[in-house]
């Protein structure tokens, strides 16, 4: 199966009635351990018209080796992006849901230039669901895309983005949590994770309030 090359078809579309595009993916919304983060990337009509950059696709696409000199191309191809948190105890506090949008929020007002207002842009966030809007301290215009990561080249950028930030901070994070090899799974639930979690229990950066270690149905 070949895979599918993101296209600014969509940007172009949006920047005849927007001076800039927002755009956002997440990343680590199903991980046991760790924060999730959500990339943020902001291009404009200049950026729209150039080359996209070589090997960019949605984060899950390019092989991990790869992952951190894509990651860079496309930094250097927006006018700017950023990668926004939330940690595993607002996840515990607030659900999922409100961490997502509180970590596009974050990820929005810290990718926004002091010439990008955030008001004037379109966010595009990917998937079906508008998380941000909620929580989101300003005024905003956000437009959900199914398989944006995919198809949407400013997706594509944030989700490779974030994805290498987060995969690096749980990298510096494992030699603090050894058991749980998080340098390999990055907070995922592989079989070695769950198995660690079993014999040591949970850290201090494990989402406790999933009760995963005593839920036989994720294990």
């Amino acid at each position: 199966m070949s895979v599918v090359a993101p296209r600014l078809v969509f940007e172009r579309r949006a920047l005849r009635e927007h001076e800039y595009i927002v755009a956002l993916d997440e990343v680590g919304r199903g991980a046991l351990a760790g924060p999730v983060a959500v990339g943020a990337a902001v291009i404009d009509a200049r950026c729209a018209r150039r080359r996209i950059p070589e090997g960019l696709r949605d984060s899950k696409l390019v092989p991990e080796t790869r992952r951190p000199a894509v990651a860079q191309r496309a930094a250097d191809w927006v006018l700017s992006s950023a990668v926004g948190w939330a940690a595993n105890s607002e996840i515990d506090e607030v659900g999922i849901m409100r961490a997502l949008g509180l970590a596009a929020s974050r990820a929005v007002l810290a990718a926004c230039t002091e010439q990008v207002d955030p008001a004037d842009a379109l966010v595009v966030l990917d998937g079906n669901h508008d998380y941000l809007s909620a929580v989101h301290p300003g005024r905003i215009t956000v437009q959900t895309v199914i398989k944006g990561d995919r198809d949407c080249a400013s997706v594509s950028a944030a989700s490779v983005i974030a994805k290498v930030a987060r995969d690096e901070l749980m990298v510096r994070l494992h030699p603090d949590h050894p058991h749980y090899r998080w340098e390999r799974n990055k907070g995922y639930a592989s079989a070695e994770h769950r198995e660690a979690i079993r014999t040591h229990g949970l850290s201090p950066l494990h989402r406790a309030s999933w009760a995963i270690a005593d839920a036989p149905t994720l294990f």
